[in-house]
């Protein structure tokens, strides 16, 4: 597969909307010393190509959801079609095919223990040609969903940065954030496209446009949503992802967490229930910057005693909604 060739420009547009997803044309434009209908012509041609989309998602943490990641096995026949259709649930934020096309890998968000249950005890064991579902919470995140991963987009300088990040008041640290009336349809909308205007967020949840931004602020403000930039890690030069499955000294977990999640190959790390405890996206430029990676980004680490690594093949979804057609497949 080639990847198509983003320029400076699009990519500096990339980063941009990393910072802040609905941050106004014109103040990108501003940022990046070209005009407003350059920057509204460049992400139309992205977005229509199907190379981006910004997308809104619901904190899950700060909602009280508990998140788990599950591991499925299933004949190499049934993998694409249960990833697709576990891509299509607005319960799953990530939907990946491992490498040998039988395991498949999907972040869960449980409302409540039945939820949880329906899925895990009821639904997956009883699809055809599973063979086999293992789950483990998710503990502690450390590194993506609302910090985004901070090493596909260096475009941008510090004070860039600053001029496009948005400003809220921070958070209570305490207490969870309640849905109301019509946030899930404003979600929804929001998933499908995160730069949705008012008018059709107003239509979305039968609000006002005035309403629809007032709320769209809050849960903004109280971190309980937050824009993200779906794109293919291909399309920014990098052609192996994968997920690492580390176990790790418990007295060294939280140092080695932090650590990873430092890294630029780092797009995803959390502490998790189970024979492993940190599980690890990344996302290296070829295989063998995936072996540099393994050598000296984990190895050095103290702690950890040993890696499990699974090449991802193929994505039903990364954020927000199904990909549409037959995914992502890596090089």
């Amino acid at each position: 597969m080639v990847a198509p060739v983003l320029d400076e420009l699009d990519r500096a547009i990339i980063h941009a909307l990393h910072v802040d997803g609905r941050a106004p044309f014109s103040r990108i434009a501003s940022v990046l010393h070209v005009s407003d209908q350059t920057v509204a012509r460049r992400y139309r041609r992205l977005r229509s190509a199907g190379l981006l989309n910004v997308v809104g998602q619901l904190d899950a943490r700060r909602l009280g959801w508990v998140q788990w990641i599950v591991r499925i096995q299933v004949t190499p026949d049934s993998a694409i079609p249960i990833a697709d259709a576990l891509a299509r649930r607005p319960d799953t934020s990530w939907v990946s095919l491992t490498s040998g096309g039988t395991q498949i890998v999907s972040v869960i968000q449980a409302r409540s223990p039945h939820e949880r249950d329906a899925l895990l005890f009821g639904q997956l064991p009883r699809t055809p040609r599973v063979v086999g579902v293992t789950a483990h919470c998710l503990l502690r995140v450390f590194a993506g969903g609302p910090t985004g991963w901070h090493g596909r987009a260096n475009s941008l300088g510090p004070e860039q940065i600053a001029a496009l990040s948005p400003r809220h008041p921070p958070p209570a640290q305490h207490g969870r954030v309640l849905l109301e009336e019509g946030d899930e349809q404003l979600a929804a909308a929001l998933a499908r496209d995160g730069r949705a205007g008012y008018p059709e967020l107003a239509r979305a949840t039968g609000w006002s446009e005035m309403t629809a931004k007032r709320r769209l602020e809050q849960l903004r403000g109280g971190c309980a949503l937050f824009f993200d930039v779906d794109v293919d890690p291909l399309h920014l030069g990098f052609e192996m992802v994968a997920m690492l499955w580390l176990t790790v000294e418990p007295s060294a977990l939280r140092r080695a967490a932090e650590a990873i999640a430092a890294h630029p190959e780092v797009a995803f790390a959390a502490a998790t229930t189970g024979p492993t405890n940190l599980l690890v996206f990344v996302a290296c430029h070829d295989a063998e910057a995936l072996y540099d990676y393994l050598e000296g980004g984990i190895g050095s680490l103290p702690g950890v005693r040993q890696i499990e690594s699974a090449p991802v093949i193929r994505d039903s979804k990364r954020a927000g909604t199904a990909k549409k057609g037959t995914g992502r497949r890596a090089g």
